[in-house]
């Protein structure tokens, strides 16, 4: 294959065609998804909805999206030791569109169960494997790789803004699940370009990377079935005595969200594989990773809190224009995309003189919790009366300066700090940084209510602005702790 027959998108390579517009359609059915799903839980059944209160919406909304970055360390697996990236993105596609397919029918709690199980399977199957997929495309040496990324990130972006706005007019305005429906469809057009563009995809992403021997295969089995047992053990003794519902159930997920990355930590830090230098290295990723956790919580409140605030407290009626809640969830990837650029080039105008990582995470914690803090202006001064929209947009402006700062440093500094090991998991890490910060949602935004969202924003942005302060003062022990890398 000659150079110019390679170029065929954006002079990239013709797989990236394929697996952009594979990532840009399921962003857009999860994103769609997720601007529709907190009202559609919380709306009366009259109306469409399914009745929840809305602490129990919200904690709902956050314990999903733990477990979908949970289920990325299973994706990853099957990947490496089963399927290969090829096939456990496009089966993770196909649990993604019946999930949402589900969800569309109007069965009430149990499609809504059914729709989570299947999203957050297909999920984790599809969005780590398709970001390694980008990889295979291209050599080491190959000087288009970052260039590669940079249109892959834009897919996702331009996928989570669009999102909003389609699935979430059609869902206030028309039906809910008539919107979720528009969900499955744009999974179906993802499946359907990535299995006519599959002949242009790297062929090693056929094969699992590591696949499980025969000798590995028994003692595999015995794992799932102890997890299974200990699940069916675990909700059984809670059926048993009763207590057996949707708070208890979130509050063992949001358990297991926390003790989960601990456990990974415990592991690289205790392992033989892991040598004195890579052992000081992974200390200097604990204060990175508490950091992460922080953010991601306040961040991905933007789905609930702010949500929440948009729909109860948000002037929506601009004379010319009637705004909708869903809405606002396309400030989140417009940020990124506004940002991206100016953030590019300003670290590379910076060159050697640039923060380091850890400081850059005290920087990004502080912008994370002034968005918060902001939040504080137009409560302490109306009240619980509607707002200018434009204080949302205020916020999502801040924190997505936070996301510049710590989202793409963070996945760079989690490969560079890797045990050699541990390179897969290291990098599940930081996805269970964002599922550990959901976790700890799920029980925290039960306590946001209209009348004491005064103290709510106060203290997550005061807590989190003291970390990112702290976390400035040791940035000399942590570099310290990286051994060289920066």
């Amino acid at each position: 294959m000659n150079n110019k027959e390679e170029k065929t998108f954006l002079g990239q390579p013709r797989g990236l065609m394929t697996l952009f517009f594979t990532e840009f359609w399921e962003r857009f059915s999860y994103y769609g998804m997720r601007a529709l799903l907190v009202f559609y839980l919380i709306d009366t059944v009259k109306r469409g909805g399914l009745g929840f209160d809305e602490a129990t919406g919200a904690s709902i909304m956050s314990i999903y999206g733990s477990l979908v970055y949970m289920s990325s360390v299973i994706g990853g697996f099957i990947a490496d030791r089963l399927l290969g990236s090829r096939r456990t993105v496009f089966w993770g596609g196909v649990l993604i569109m019946i999930g949402h397919i589900v969800l569309s029918l109007p069965f009430g709690q149990g499609a809504l169960y059914g729709s989570i199980a299947l999203i957050v399977l297909g999920t984790g199957l599809l969005k780590p494997n398709v970001s390694e997929m980008v990889g295979t495309l291209y050599t080491e040496d190959d000087v288009r790789r970052d260039s590669g990324f940079t249109i892959f990130v834009m897919g996702i972006n331009a996928g989570s803004l669009l999102a909003p706005y389609v699935v979430g007019s059609i869902g206030q305005q028309v039906n809910y699940h008539l919107g979720f429906s528009l969900a499955a469809i744009g999974m179906f057009f993802g499946l359907i370009q990535y299995w006519r563009g599959g002949k242009n995809l790297n062929e090693s992403s056929n094969r699992p990377g590591d696949p499980v021997s025969e000798d590995e295969k028994a003692g595999l089995i015995r794992k799932i079935v102890a997890i299974v047992v200990a699940a069916i053990v675990v909700f059984g003794l809670m059926a048993f005595a009763g207590k057996l519902n949707v708070t208890n159930v979130i509050l063992v997920f949001s358990i297991l969200g926390v003790l989960l990355p601990i456990g990974y930590f415990v592991m690289m830090l205790s392992s033989r594989k892991t040598t004195k230098v890579e052992r000081s290295r992974v200390w200097a990723y604990v204060p990175l990773f508490i950091a992460s956790v922080l953010f991601w919580s306040i961040e991905e409140q933007g789905s609930v809190v702010l949500a929440l605030f948009a729909k109860n407290q948000t002037i929506l009626n601009l004379g010319f224009i009637n705004l909708l809640p869903s809405w606002f969830q396309s400030l989140n990837p417009l940020f990124i995309i506004l940002y991206g650029p100016i953030f590019a080039w300003f670290w590379v105008k910076l060159g050697k003189h640039q923060p380091s990582t850890p400081a850059k995470f005290a920087y990004g914690l502080l912008f994370a919790g002034a968005s918060f803090l902001v939040m504080l202006i137009p409560v302490s001064l109306f009240g619980q009366q509607r707002v200018s929209a434009l204080w949302l947009v205020l916020s999502w402006a801040i924190v997505e300066i936070g996301e510049m700062l710590i989202s793409p440093v963070g996945l760079s500094a989690t490969t560079k700090l890797a045990p050699k090991a541990f390179q897969s998991q290291m990098m599940s890490m930081w996805f269970l940084g964002d599922a550990a910060a959901q976790a700890i949602n799920a029980q925290i935004v039960r306590l946001y209510t209209p009348a004491n969202q005064m103290m709510y924003f106060a203290v997550i942005g005061i807590i989190t602005v003291a970390f990112g302060i702290l976390l400035g003062f040791i940035v000399p022990k942590i570099k310290g702790l990286m051994e060289g890398i920066n």
